[in-house]
């Protein structure tokens, strides 16, 4: 593993001279986000050394470097899923490579359902805690000690300093931000009434089909992390209409300004 990793990072390092300090994933619907780098360089995913391909709709398959405030930044645009029959180890292979490359800070985002009745389309939410209800684990295998720990604790998958910092920004500039806990399931069929009913009753403010596999990745390496969902659309449980794409990138747009507004001043306060 650890070979096919600095492989990757080589390649990248070539391209981009430095290595970066911070990497953000953006989800889906949240390609355009990349507007805010200066001076970017952007590499295809199928260049990469080792990197798989993403397949998911409104995901560019692009990993974009470049200066925002000041800063080197990395940006996947776009993310892999289970449910596009990647390995759990694949999936993460990117998350291994961002840290070789310096990253040790991540901002994951992504567009996720709500099971929350306040939590509306349209809306950021910050991710306090998960529950990974995927039915694997990126560290299942042997363990690369060179990486992590054979049993990394997931006591504060998500950092609380930099939630805080995330609050505090939402309330300068005047945008809310909500917090609450993401159910992560595999997908891609949409989640039944029913199975919305439990992981509500868990006490899941937001379902979706990704970031839980990156976060556990993502802390086995030393990464501090932060994740915002953007609300996308309303689970079943308060509606009986069908969900599109089209639902979703509209909803996923509406909360860009902010969503940009808030990755901005994070870059520059952690």
């Amino acid at each position: 593993m650890l070979a096919e990793i600095e492989k990757a990072a080589d390649f990248v390092l070539r391209k981009i001279r430095s290595k970066a300090e911070i990497a953000v994933i953006l989800g889906t619907g949240l390609n355009t986000l990349v507007e805010i780098i200066n001076d970017p360089v952007f590499i295809d995913y199928q260049e990469i050394p080792g990197f798989p391909v993403s397949t998911a709709p409104m995901h560019e398959g692009k990993l974009v470097v470049g200066d925002v405030q000041n800063k080197k930044i990395i940006f996947l645009q776009g993310r892999l899923h289970f449910y596009e029959g990647y390995s759990m180890q694949e999936i993460v292979f990117p998350i291994r490579v961002l840290k070789a490359l310096g990253a040790g800070k991540l901002i994951l985002t992504n567009a996720a359902g709500s099971l929350n009745k306040e939590f509306l389309p349209g809306d950021l939410v910050l991710i306090e805690d998960h529950f990974n209800l995927m039915g694997s684990n990126p560290l299942i295998g042997k363990n690369c000690d060179e990486i992590g720990s054979r049993f990394p604790s997931m006591n504060e998958p998500y950092n609380k300093k930099m939630r805080d910092t995330a609050l505090s920004i939402s309330k300068e500039n005047g945008f809310d931000l909500k917090s609450g806990v993401y159910a992560a399931v595999t997908g891609p069929s949409m989640e039944t009434k029913a199975e919305c009913s439990m992981m509500a009753k868990m006490g899941a403010g937001l379902v979706g089909m990704s970031t839980v596999p990156e976060v556990i990745a993502g802390i086995h390496g030393g990464m501090k992390i932060i994740a915002i969902s953007a609300v996308t659309n309303l689970s079943n449980i308060f509606h009986s209409e069908p969900h599109t794409q089209e639902e979703i990138n509209k909803n996923a747009a509406k909360a860009r300004k902010n969503l940009e507004n808030l990755i901005i001043n994070l870059i520059r306060q952690i």
